[in-house]
C-alpha cells in the first residue's frame, strides 16, 4: 500500500486572498441602510475572520448600536446579496500562491479550502479568482454542523478531500484557524499578512511565514515531522 496523498488545507479571507475591500464594501453598504456611518478598510484586520453574521455583529459594535437576531438575518441577507453582485472588485490572490501550489502539486500535494464564509459564496469567489479546481473539496461554514474553530470543521474537510489527518497542514491568518488546527490536531503555517489584531505568532502556530515564497518548504517541514 502507498501513504495517502498528503493534504494542504487552507483557510480564504486573508490566507489566500486579500479580500477586505469587498467584505467592508458590503459591511458599509448594510450598516448604511441603518444609518451608520462607514467603516474603513483598515479596521477590517479586527473585524473580519469570523463569517458574516459576526462581520454585522462587530460593525453595529464599534458604532455603538445594538442589534437584535431579526435585523441580523434582514441585514445579513442584504450582505450577501450585495457582496455576492461585488465578489471580486477588489479581491485578489496573495503574491505567490499560484506558484507555490503548482510547486506543492508537483510534490504530490493536493488542496482543499475550510473558511467560515458560506460554502457557495467560496466557491463564488475561488471561480472569480480563477482557482476554484485547484481544490478537492471547498468546505464554509454552512457545510457541517459545526465551524471554525471546532475541530469538526477541519476534519470534515479533510474526510470530504479524501485526505488523512496524519498528512495534513492548514494555512490561516488568525487564532480561528490555529485553534482550529491545534483542536484537530493538526500542524499549522499561519501567514502574517491576513487578518487579525494581534501578531499571528502571538498564537503560537508550527511556523509563520510572510510569503508564499515560503508556503511549500515550510509544509513540507512539517508533513516530514508527521
Amino acid at each position: 500500500m502507498t501513504d495517502p496523498f498528503p493534504l494542504v488545507v487552507f483557510d480564504l479571507d486573508g490566507t489566500l486572498a486579500e479580500t477586505a475591500g469587498d467584505l467592508m464594501g458590503a459591511l458599509n453598504h448594510v450598516l448604511s441602510l441603518d444609518g451608520l456611518p462607514p467603516l474603513p478598510v483598515d479596521q477590517a484586520r479586527s473585524l473580519l475572520g469570523a463569517g458574516g453574521r459576526a462581520l454585522i455583529r462587530r460593525g453595529f459594535a464599534s458604532a455603538g448600536r445594538p442589534l437584535d437576531e431579526n435585523r441580523l438575518e434582514d441585514l445579513f441577507r442584504r450582505f450577501l446579496a450585495f457582496y455576492e453582485d461585488h465578489i471580486a472588485d477588489h479581491s485578489h490572490l496573495y503574491p505567490g500562491v499560484v506558484a507555490a501550489m503548482d510547486r506543492l502539486e508537483a510534490d504530490g500535494f493536493a488542496f482543499a479550502v475550510c473558511t467560515n464564509k458560506l460554502e457557495g459564496t467560496a466557491k463564488r469567489l475561488l471561480a472569480a479568482l480563477g482557482v476554484a479546481d485547484r481544490f478537492k473539496v471547498i468546505c464554509g461554514q454552512d457545510t457541517f454542523a459545526v465551524s471554525k474553530p471546532e475541530p469538526g470543521a477541519l476534519l470534515g474537510t479533510i474526510a470530504r478531500a479524501g485526505g488523512d489527518p496524519a498528512r495534513c497542514v492548514m494555512v490561516g491568518d488568525s487564532r480561528t484557524d490555529i485553534d482550529t488546527a491545534k483542536a484537530a490536531r493538526i500542524p499549522c503555517v499561519a501567514v502574517d499578512f491576513g487578518y487579525t489584531d494581534r501578531p499571528v505568532a502571538t498564537f503560537e502556530p508550527d511556523r509563520v511565514i510572510s510569503h508564499f515564497d515560503a508556503l511549500a518548504d515550510a509544509v513540507g517541514s512539517l508533513v516530514g515531522t508527521l
